[in-house]
């Protein structure tokens, strides 16, 4: 089996695994309890979100860990946008991660109103338009900084810089580009950044959200307290101890995925002339190959390469059971129709040319 799915979600690193091993094991305490069980857990907690902010260029107490990434761009879209006294109005892109999307949409059902940018035919925002759309009542921006489908990257730190004129809190989704791409809060310009541990080689059910220090936000669970009063419950210590494990693990070879990745595109586009390359040829993540092809169906091509061995995706995976075409797509002005005919090739640092030329010549007999 070649797997070519990593942006729905990557193998648990060994080392990760046997990081957390003890924290489910005999270190098993509640962080919060005061006895040497629960001191043994808390101090695992705090040395995990230390690595975590040494990740991110933050402090350690402005890391929250959630359950993954959808909590994250949950908590930081309704929690800022709350808790914000400039007013009620919030700016997304039109091709957000649906966690950012449908939380911009139950603010506009709690009557703020929701201003969804458009993109170009590449999926990148402009900063002009940006601007163009930012209100003395504006509370918040979310635009995401690598987009799951078609790996597109927003220059961040430029839009970012558009709403810091106006004082404008911006938000970015970095799930897909955290372990890529520099993520570094200070060098974005940012004040909230959600992360997941899964696409970083760590367990499913395990994420962060940073919140700079003076950025106000409400928090989405209230009870006991935890996590400085911005995530209350108990704290899931052997994961976050993984996803410490994860982003302490060497960088992958940007370069060499990159090379490995255009050569593919390159074989795709030749072998099979109907193919069509979604996202930004040249702003994109490392890993990412999308295209479509006009009058084939995507979930048939998913299936047909299945049947050869190669796993890829015919879209995201955050849309369970929906066979409607990809937000993303129509955003970018591809058709309808088109958009239905979409696949996704995603993969990590442990790709090879062979893996990569075994699946091009394999869609290409499929296509064809």
């Amino acid at each position: 089996m070649i797997y070519l799915d990593e942006a729905a979600t990557t193998p648990v690193r060994r080392d990760v695994l046997e990081a957390m091993w003890p924290y489910l094991t005999g270190t098993f305490g509640n962080p919060s309890s005061r006895h040497e069980v629960g001191d043994l857990a808390r101090r695992a907690l705090e040395d995990a979100r230390r690595d975590v902010a040494s990740f991110l260029g933050a402090r350690p107490g402005e890391i929250t860990f959630t359950s993954g990434g959808t909590e994250a761009d949950n908590a930081a879209v309704k929690g800022i946008a709350l808790a914000s006294a400039r007013g009620r109005h919030v700016v997304v892109s039109a091709i957000e991660h649906p966690a950012v999307l449908e939380s911009a949409a139950w603010l506009g059902r709690q009557r703020f109103e929701v201003t969804e940018l458009g993109v170009d035919e590449l999926g990148r925002v402009s900063p002009d338009a940006l601007a163009a759309e930012l209100r003395d009542d504006t509370a918040l921006v979310s635009i995401q900084h690598a987009s799951n489908e078609v790996g597109t990257v927003q220059d961040i730190s430029a839009l970012a810089a558009v709403a810091a004129e106006r004082g404008v809190p911006f938000h970015t989704d970095a799930v897909q580009s955290a372990g890529w791409l520099d993520i570094d809060v200070a060098t974005l310009g940012v004040q909230a950044l959600s992360l997941s541990g899964h696409k970083l080689g760590a367990p499913k059910g395990v994420g962060v959200l940073w919140v700079a220090r003076r950025t106000p936000c409400e928090p989405l669970l209230h009870g006991g307290g935890q996590e400085n009063d911005r995530r209350s419950g108990t704290e899931n210590v052997a994961s976050a101890v993984g996803l410490a494990a994860a982003v302490r693990a060497p960088r992958p070879d940007a370069a060499r995925v990159t090379t490995l990745r255009d050569l593919f595109i390159e074989q795709v586009l030749t072998g099979a002339p109907d193919a069509r390359l979604t996202g930004d040829p040249v702003h994109r993540l490392p890993g990412n190959a999308s295209f479509v092809f006009p009058g084939r169906s995507g979930e048939s091509i998913l299936l047909d390469l299945e049947r050869h061995g190669v796993i890829i995706s015919s879209g995201s995976a955050c849309h369970a059971g929906s066979d409607e075409p990809s937000h993303v797509l129509t955003a970018m002005a591809i058709d309808r129709e088109v958009a239905q005919t979409a696949v996704r090739f995603t993969f990590g640092a442990a790709v090879t040319l062979e893996q990569l030329q075994t699946a091009a010549e394999a869609l290409i007999d499929v296509v064809t």
